[in-house]
């Protein structure tokens, strides 16, 4: 079964980035309020922005998943756009941040 790694811009601005076999029945769990615990709950209505390439096993889904929520507002919003240069300019620059504080 393939699975794809999401990102939806909620209500108030914020992203909310998951996982699913099935995208369309997620957003629809995502805009009815399925669950009153989740993080998009409040946080309604939410928009579908970005949707991954498939792949084959859930676990791949989950490390991207983790992976992309990690990461900074600026680098989700070039993913979204699939500015995949402004992605590696970012991480050069985090890099960059990260070397200098360690010496």
């Amino acid at each position: 079964m393939p699975y794809r790694v999401y990102i939806l811009e909620c209500s108030d601005g914020s992203y909310y980035t998951g996982s699913t076999s099935d995208v369309d029945k997620r957003l629809w769990q995502h805009q009815e309020g399925v669950m009153p615990s989740a993080y998009t709950y409040s946080r309604r209505p939410v928009k579908l922005l970005w949707v991954s390439e498939e792949v084959d096993r859930y676990s791949d889904a989950l490390r991207y998943e983790r992976q992309v929520k990690g990461w900074s507002r600026a680098k989700k919003e070039a993913l979204i756009r699939g500015d995949y240069d402004l992605i590696h300019e970012i991480v050069k620059e985090e890099r960059k941040r990260r070397e200098g504080k360690v010496r």
